[in-house]
């Protein structure tokens, strides 16, 4: 732990960390300030609000399945650095009009800014994982993706509640100001130039995008990888749409509540990507990931049980959190939220290892891609279910029951890259 935490001091980590640490806090300070206006202060009717945050992660979610072949090949023939400055230039434009729709209270700006940032973490995304081989010795990849993976969600958690707590007006300013100082370290991440390869762009996306997942799903264990972290993302794509809305509609509660929620599950993961680092002691295995899927199932089991028989609210006010932490079974459903989020990374973070390392270095970003179109598939796929679901009259605690399944599939396929390749 300690030659991982070195690693904070070295140049060919550091100024990489910081910058994905900066990219993750405006993520998700824009999104969350977006949901939490337009739940609590633009609308004013459950179904909308569910409706528009499902739309908003699949928005987000959207440019991955398009721009991810794109973005590999260009990450794997163009040095990795100069890609990074140039995605950096294009937040700074983008969070200009991010912050012009929070301020104006446009929902299109909005979702176009929100639509854009998708597109710019879709070109960084891959970077940030191919990146670490070859910067890093091969004892260090898993410390190394565990610290990106654990700072990455300390940057959710803190944008997450900058983002619910302060005013538009100053999230405006706050993401504009943090895409500069983004860009600024940005210059100081070492080159990473391409394998010395000839290789050609194909700018077809849908026949690039085939040839790609063809490419990497034929071999048999980045194919159940891609597919368990797929399990995940689908999962986490289906809480964070239900969170404001569960916490507004379910549980009568205000918007620092749902910022309470947001909070304490990117704390968990974070804690869950250091615990399997120790567990693991720096070999990458996918031996912890099948038993904390189903854990993380039966955290969720919990949660959506409890939720489904808490009180409705009444009176017409919603709940501040110093109130509903006292209510009945409060302490539980932050519990459950914990759990889930713990176990979830324990299971999340080996596997992004294991695609890192179990292929040439010139063809990490490639694989991080193919990954990432899958992911994102998965993600949409699942916002839009949940869009159809709240159509057709699902409530959102009874959602809860369906994520809890979901996570006996991926706990399947996780014991199968397990008893493939450990």
């Amino acid at each position: 732990m300690q030659s991982t935490v070195r690693l904070l001091g070295q140049r060919r980590f550091l100024p990489l960390f910081l910058t994905q640490f900066l990219n993750a806090f405006n993520d998700n300070l824009f999104k969350t300030a977006m949901v939490i206006l337009v739940t609590f202060t633009i609308y004013n009717d459950p179904e909308q609000e569910l409706f528009f945050s499902a739309v908003a992660g699949g928005l987000f979610i959207l440019p991955f399945f398009l721009f991810s072949t794109l973005s590999g090949q260009l990450a794997d023939s163009i040095d990795k650095t100069r890609i990074i400055r140039f995605v950096k230039s294009a937040e700074i434009v983008i969070m200009v009009g991010g912050a012009a729709g929070l301020l104006l209270h446009s929902i299109p700006l909005m979702l176009t800014a929100l639509f854009a940032m998708g597109v710019h973490s879709t070109f960084f995304g891959p970077i940030k994982y191919a990146i670490l081989p070859q910067h890093l010795e091969p004892d260090e990849v898993l410390g190394g993706t565990g610290l990106v993976e654990a700072t990455t969600y300390g940057a959710v958690l803190i944008g997450t509640i900058v983002g619910g707590l302060v005013s538009p007006h100053a999230a405006a300013a706050m993401v504009v100001v943090t895409a500069i100082i983004g860009r600024l370290l940005a210059t100081q991440v070492p080159p990473a130039p391409p394998e010395p390869h000839e290789r050609i762009i194909d700018f077809r996306i849908i026949r690039s995008s085939i040839a790609l997942i063809s490419a990497t799903m034929h071999v048999r264990h980045l194919f159940l990888a891609i597919v368990s972290i797929s399990f995940f993302w689908a999962q986490g794509a289906i809480l964070a749409a239900q969170f404001p809305p569960l916490v507004k509609n379910v549980l009568g509660s205000d918007k620092e509540v749902a910022t309470l929620f947001l909070a304490i599950f990117s704390v968990g993961v974070a804690i869950g990507s250091v615990v399997i680092n120790k567990l693991l002691a720096g070999k990458v295995s996918a031996r912890w990931s099948p038993a904390a899927a189903l854990v993380m199932g039966l955290f969720l089991l919990d949660l959506w049980w409890t939720v489904s028989g808490w009180p409705a609210a009444g009176g017409g006010r919603l709940l501040e959190w110093s109130e509903f932490i006292v209510m009945p079974r409060a302490e539980r459903v932050l519990f459950d939220l914990f759990g889930v989020a713990v176990f979830g990374g324990i299971f999340v973070v080996p596997l992004y290892a294991f695609l890192t390392t179990s292929v040439p270095k010139d063809q990490t970003a490639r694989t991080v891609a193919a990954n990432n179109i899958v992911n994102s598939g998965a993600m949409v796929g699942s916002t839009v279910i949940l869009a159809g679901l709240v159509h057709v009259g699902v409530t959102v605690a009874q959602t809860m029951l369906l994520v809890a399944v979901m996570s006996i599939g991926a706990a399947a396929l996780a014991r199968m890259l397990h008893r493939a390749c450990d």
